[in-house]
């Protein structure tokens, strides 16, 4: 019996050290399978709550968050994360994290499946080969992934304007991109701008591309009438960008990602052809230069060759005078055009222009707005005069501005209606208003008068008169009635007066022969 009992307590032994085998074995594996540690810091812990909240990639629970506390500054705070051992070849460099939770951002809306689910840690998995284990959480999800398809690149505009995270990009009136990220310059000379073009439009961007900033509207105001351009109704609200290459560059190979480029304000100025020459003049105004700002155009004829760069108070102690110096940016490019003898220097070209007669004048570009700007034009009647040189800058001849002319036009007309007797003419003017006031008094009792006595006469004359008219149709139709008494005495009468008339003509012939009958009568007459 007692083999029998050892036999047992051997059996009784074997169970527990079954299950710390098992225990040894769970415990190696969940060590063997534990996935790495890492920490992220945030700006807040919103969102964040430790063994509650999952990080993900791709919509996959990678791991979770197991502890939550402040950083050694107590300005941010550090998040424990706790991922999966497929996470560790993600944990490179440019790897980033950031918390997902319901966010309305100018364009972007994100994160609305966190109002059920709750918060949680997104990822985008970098392309470094350099591993991490302590990352920075963006505050806002990212715009591009590092998996999405396309390029970047850098602009660089003056300012910002109506630009954001998130801004479209345009092509061809399409979206083809997005703004992701911007920053001021180090000196605050400008914004740099790192914009996103999705494949396959990213091929589209040439090292010769323009960049300008579609937002809101662009309204021009030329021959053809006012118009209007604009991308779309969300540009107009949150503004954009639209990229557009000349055609001369369109077969030309795309631009390397990161490329550097200028963002212009408008499509204007973007598509102008580029300046390989630049002159810098200086035009001193005798007249006022309100309404004349820096940036206003310099225009040849209705075509814009510079612009005004500054403008200036300058004191003339020996004169005892104030000028107003305007500095003029000019591109002689734009006159000399393509001709293939044209002037090579540009100094000595305007030199030759302003002996021909060439001068600046201020001129009104919108009685609206009373904004000014400065033209170059031919003036044959100006005296001669030549681009003069003091303290190392160039100087063009002016003229009076077309308003001061038309001011001057009107002062003297002003002064010449003073010296007029205008009380004399105007008391002269009375009184002959005066004299023809009366002659039409007189003239309309005239009218009265004779409308009172002579209408009533000449009516009774005009009844006379058709009276008379009434008797002579009556005699005429007695005397054309056929064997009427008067008709028959009418003819012997006629005869009687025939008879008469004959008798009268022999007396007549008689007389001619004889004239001294009428004294001794009628005598014998002698044979013939």
């Amino acid at each position: 019996m007692t083999p029998h009992r050892r036999w047992s307590l051997q059996l009784v032994w074997l169970i527990p050290l079954v299950a710390a085998l098992i225990g040894g074995w769970l415990a190696v594996k969940a060590v063997l399978e534990r996935g790495p540690t890492i920490n992220i810091t945030f700006s807040t812990a919103e969102g964040l709550e430790p063994q509650k909240t999952r990080v993900k990639y791709r919509n996959l629970d990678i791991g979770r968050v197991t502890a939550v506390a402040f950083s050694e500054d107590r300005t941010k705070v550090v998040a424990t994360l706790e991922l999966s051992k497929q996470a560790e070849p993600f944990l490179v460099a440019d790897t980033r994290f950031w918390v997902v939770r319901p966010r309305v951002s100018g364009t972007q809306v994100s994160g609305l499946g966190t109002l059920l689910s709750g918060a949680y840690i997104g990822m985008d998995a970098g392309t470094s080969t350099e591993t991490k284990r302590e990352f920075t959480g963006l505050d806002v999800p990212p715009i591009v992934t590092v998996d999405l398809p396309g390029r970047h690149f850098q602009l660089r505009a003056d300012d910002l304007g109506s630009l954001d995270v998130g801004s479209p990009i345009y092509f061809r009136r399409i979206q083809v991109g997005s703004i992701v990220a911007y920053e001021l310059d180090p000196n605050g000379a400008g914004v740099k701008l790192r914009a996103f073009v999705n494949a396959p439009y990213d091929h589209h961007v040439k090292a010769d591309t323009r960049f300008w900033q579609a937002s809101g509207f662009d309204v021009a105001l030329d021959a053809s009438g006012i118009r209007l351009n604009t991308e779309s109704v969300t540009s107009m609200l949150m503004g954009g960008v639209a990229f557009q290459t000349p055609a001369e560059s369109v077969k030309a190979p795309p631009a390397p990602a990161n490329a550097n480029f200028a963002l212009y304000p408008d499509r204007g100025m973007a598509m102008r052809l580029p300046d390989t020459a630049e002159e810098t003049y200086h035009v001193i105004f005798a007249e006022s230069v309100r309404g004349l700002s820096v940036g206003a155009p310099v225009d040849f004829r209705g075509v814009v060759i510079g612009e005004v760069s500054a403008i200036d108070v300058d004191f003339d102690p020996k004169q005892g005078d104030v000028r107003i110096p305007v500095e003029i940016r000019l591109y002689p490019d734009r006159l000399r055009g393509k001709a293939k003898n044209a002037v090579a220097d540009p100094g000595i070209l305007i030199e030759k222009l302003v002996d021909r007669g060439l001068r600046a004048q201020l001129r009104n570009g919108s009685l609206l707005t009373g904004q000014l700007f400065v033209a170059l034009d031919f003036f044959p009647d100006e005296p001669k005069a030549k681009v003069l040189r003091r303290a190392g800058r160039a100087e063009i001849p002016a003229v009076a501005g077309s308003l001061q002319e038309l001011q001057a036009t009107l002062l003297g007309l002003a002064r010449k209606i003073d010296k007029l007797p205008i009380e004399a003419v105007v008391a002269d003017l009375r009184k002959s208003l005066q004299a023809l006031e009366s002659a039409l008094g007189a003239t309309e009792r005239t009218a009265k008068r004779i409308d009172g006595d002579l209408t009533p006469q000449a009516m009774r004359t005009l009844a006379d008169l058709s009276r008379t008219l009434t008797t002579t149709e009556h005699a005429v139709e007695a005397l054309s009635a056929e064997n009427a008494p008067m008709q028959r005495d009418l003819r012997e009468t006629l005869r009687e007066i025939s008879r008469a008339a004959e008798a009268l003509r022999g007396l007549a012939d008689y007389l001619e022969r004889n004239p001294g009958a009428i004294l001794r009568g009628r005598g014998e007459e002698p044979p013939k």
